[in-house]
C-alpha cells in the first residue's frame, strides 16, 4: 500500500506540461489566475508554460512563443492589471486550418493540461480542443469578461467585472459632479457587447440619472427614435425639477439591437467595402447626441450634450481585493480539476466549492455557441435600478397638473407631449408589472 507521503512525492514527479492561454480582450484579475494556477500546479510536479498572445501564434502554427512561468516570477503579479501573457482576439474556430495548427502546436509543445482564461468565444475554442484531442490534452476554462455574460449560476460574476464596475462607477461618479457644475448632459457609453450587465451595474451603484440596455426591448429591434425618446424624455423632467444636467448610461449593446432601416439611413458609420456596416463601429453616442440635441433645439430648448465612451480604461485596472481573492480561487480550482482527471468544463466556484459546468452543457442549441447571459429584465433588480431613474413613466400621464408642467418644459402642448411620450409610461407599466 502507498503511503500519503509516497502518493504525494508521485505526484510532484509526474514531469507533465500545463499551459496557460488567455484569450479575448484584457479584464481585471487575469494575472491573479495565472499566479495561483502556477503554483499549484507547480507545487504538484507538473512544468508551466505560458503561451503569449491568447491563439494569435498557435494558429499559425507557431509553438515558438511561450514563456516558462515559476512561482518566483508570478508571486506578486496578482496586484497587477493586464495579463503578462497577453491577449489577443485571435479566433481559430473559423477556419478548420487555424484549429488544426493549433492542436497540432500543442501537441508539438507536450502539453498535458491547458488552461483558457476568456470569455464566450474562447470558451467555444477550448471545448472544441477538448472535443479534438480528448484524453490527450484535458482542458479547463476560467471565465473571464467585464460584461459579466457567461452563463454562471444565478448572480454569479465573472472575475474582471466587479473591478470593472468598481472603477466604472468612479468615473461616473465624477462625470455626474462636472454635468451638475456645469449644467450639461453627458451620454456615457460603456463596453457590453450583447450583455448589459456592466451599463447597469455602474448606472445603479452610481446612481446614473438614466440608464439604458437593449434587454429592456424586448426581442424586436430597437428604434432610434425610440432611445432618443426616452433620452429626451429624461431631459424634459429633469427641466421639469429644474435641473439642466444629468448622466444617462448606455449600454454599447444598443447598437448591435438597431432596426437595419435606421442603420441604412446614417451618415456617422463607418462601412465595408461592399456597402455593409460595420456595427462594432457605430458611434453611438454621437449618434444620440446629435439627433437629440436637434430635436429639442428645434422647439428653442438649448442643450448642452456630451458623449463618452467609458471601457478601455477599465479593462486593465489594478483588480480589486474581491477579483484578487477570486482569480486565487479560481486558477487554484483549476488546476484540482485538471488533476482530478476531469475535463472539458467551465470552473466556478459557488459557495465556495468548486463545481465545473461542462462545456459541451452550455452551448446554445441554436448557434451552437457558447451561450450568453442577458440582464433579466424580470428580476427585482432590473425593477429597483428602473424605479430610481428619472425617466417618463405612469405615474407622469396621470396628473394633468404634472403633465402640463412636463409638456411646458418640453416646449409642448398637452396633446402634443401626450402624443409623443405616451406610449412610454405603457412601457413603463410592463416593465415594474403593474396593470
Amino acid at each position: 500500500m502507498v503511503s500519503k507521503v509516497e502518493s504525494v512525492n508521485i505526484l510532484r514527479n509526474r514531469g507533465e506540461t500545463l499551459a496557460i492561454l488567455v484569450g479575448g480582450g484584457p479584464a481585471p484579475g487575469i494575472n491573479g489566475v495565472i499566479r495561483s494556477a502556477t503554483i499549484e500546479a507547480i507545487n504538484n510536479g507538473l512544468r508551466v508554460i505560458g503561451i503569449l498572445d491568447g491563439f494569435k501564434w498557435l494558429a499559425r502554427g507557431d509553438n515558438s512563443k511561450v514563456r516558462e512561468l515559476t512561482i518566483e516570477n508570478v508571486s506578486r503579479i496578482h496586484f497587477e492589471g493586464g495579463s503578462i501573457l497577453g491577449t489577443s482576439r485571435e479566433n481559430p474556430t473559423k477556419s478548420k486550418e487555424k484549429l488544426e495548427n493549433v492542436i497540432r502546436a500543442l501537441r508539438n509543445m507536450e502539453v498535458d493540461f491547458l488552461i483558457t482564461i476568456g470569455g464566450d468565444d474562447t470558451a467555444y475554442t477550448a471545448n472544441l480542443i477538448d472535443i479534438e484531442t480528448g484524453p490527450e490534452i484535458e482542458v479547463a476554462h476560467v471565465p473571464k469578461t467585464i460584461d459579466n455574460d457567461l452563463p454562471l449560476p444565478g448572480t454569479l460574476s465573472t472575475f474582471g467585472y466587479q473591478t470593472a464596475r468598481h472603477f466604472g462607477v468612479e468615473l461616473v461618479q465624477n462625470i455626474m459632479t462636472d454635468a451638475q457644475t456645469t449644467s450639461r448632459w453627458y451620454f456615457v457609453v460603456t463596453m457590453g457587447r450583447k450583455a448589459g450587465h456592466l451599463a447597469l451595474g455602474i448606472g445603479k451603484a452610481a446612481s446614473a440619472t438614466v440608464t439604458l440596455v437593449a434587454e429592456e426591448f424586448g426581442d424586436a429591434p430597437i428604434k432610434l427614435d425610440h432611445i432618443c425618446d426616452i433620452l429626451e424624455g429624461s431631459i424634459i423632467k429633469r427641466r421639469s425639477m429644474g435641473r439642466e444636467d444629468g448622466v444617462a448610461i448606455l449600454a454599447e449593446g444598443l447598437a448591435e439591437r438597431l432596426d437595419p432601416e435606421d442603420l441604412q439611413a446614417l451618415d456617422e458609420v463607418e462601412r465595408d467595402d461592399h456597402g455593409n456596416i460595420r456595427i462594432a463601429e457605430i458611434p453611438l453616442g454621437i449618434i444620440l447626441k446629435h439627433r437629440v440635441r436637434r430635436r429639442l433645439r428645434e422647439r428653442g430648448i438649448g442643450v448642452t450634450i456630451v458623449d463618452k465612451n467609458i471601457g478601455y480604461e477599465l479593462r486593465c485596472a489594478p483588480p480589486i481585493p474581491y477579483d484578487c481573492e477570486y482569480t486565487q480561487d479560481l486558477g487554484h480550482a483549476a488546476i484540482r480539476f485538471l488533476l482530478s482527471g476531469d475535463t472539458g468544463a467551465m470552473i466556478c466556484i459557488q459557495s465556495g466549492q468548486l463545481m465545473p459546468l461542462y462545456l459541451s452543457d452550455m452551448l446554445d442549441r441554436q448557434s451552437g455557441r457558447t451561450r450568453v447571459r442577458m440582464v433579466d429584465v424580470d428580476t427585482e433588480y432590473f425593477r429597483v435600478a428602473r424605479k430610481y431613474q428619472i425617466r417618463l413613466e405612469t405615474s407622469d400621464f396621470e396628473n394633468m397638473k404634472w403633465l402640463s408642467r412636463l409638456a411646458r418644459a418640453g416646449q409642448l402642448t398637452l396633446e402634443e407631449f401626450s402624443e409623443k411620450f405616451g406610449y412610454l409610461a405603457e412601457e413603463h407599466r410592463r416593465i415594474i408589472g403593474i396593470g
